[in-house]
């Protein structure tokens, strides 16, 4: 399984509600997992992955050993959101990207799990971040629809690059191929 790069199209494209619940889905999340793990991040959408499904995998410490962490959501819903919070995140479809990005503090989200089981989770700080920023991608926003102008202009040569690179035909990219280690100074979890 490879991430899909930016410009890809279906980086845009609002994702397929998930209807089945089934040994397909649970599989899927099992390699998202997989593939999250080895491009060292904490999030993962369907469509970073070419899947125009309404699904995402998340473990918050970015540890495969932590699997208490580990949490797949289907057909996400956030219901709430309070407060907002500035923070630097980036993204596996933007290798060596970051920026800061205002989220709400704290979300309450109505989700299906893997099996189908709907709940209501609440959730504060990193965690609400990833649910954010993974939520985006099934509605076809991308992190960079929400920098501020400053920094849309600071990252506009990396963009331009990425897109060149798109052009030359390199749209995906093995997970392993993924930054090794965060820039100085970038939390380990910043790459959602």
């Amino acid at each position: 399984m490879e991430i899909v790069l930016f410009p890809d199209p279906l980086l845009r494209r609002k994702a397929e509600r998930v209807d089945a619940f089934d040994a397909a889905l649970a599989a899927l999340a099992r390699e998202m997992f997989e593939t999250m793990y080895r491009a060292r991040g904490v999030g993962l959408a369907a469509p970073q992955v070419g899947v125009s499904r309404s699904l995402f995998v998340s473990n918050p410490t970015g540890d495969p050993v932590e699997k208490g962490e580990e949490r797949v959501w289907v057909n996400p819903r956030i219901l709430r959101r309070t407060g907002s919070v500035p923070g630097e995140e980036g993204c596996l479809s933007f290798p060596g990207i970051y920026a800061e990005v205002l989220r709400a503090e704290s979300i309450v989200v109505e989700v299906a799990d893997v099996t189908g089981k709907v709940e209501r989770v609440e959730l504060a700080d990193f965690p609400a971040r990833i649910v954010q920023h993974e939520g985006d991608h099934l509605e076809g926003v991308l992190f960079v629809d929400r920098l501020s102008p400053a920094d849309r202009i600071r990252v506009k040569p990396a963009l331009a690059a990425l897109e060149e690179r798109y052009k030359k035909g390199e749209k995906r990219m093995r997970p392993e191929a993924a930054e090794p280690e965060p820039a100085p100074g970038r939390a380990r979890n910043a790459a959602l």
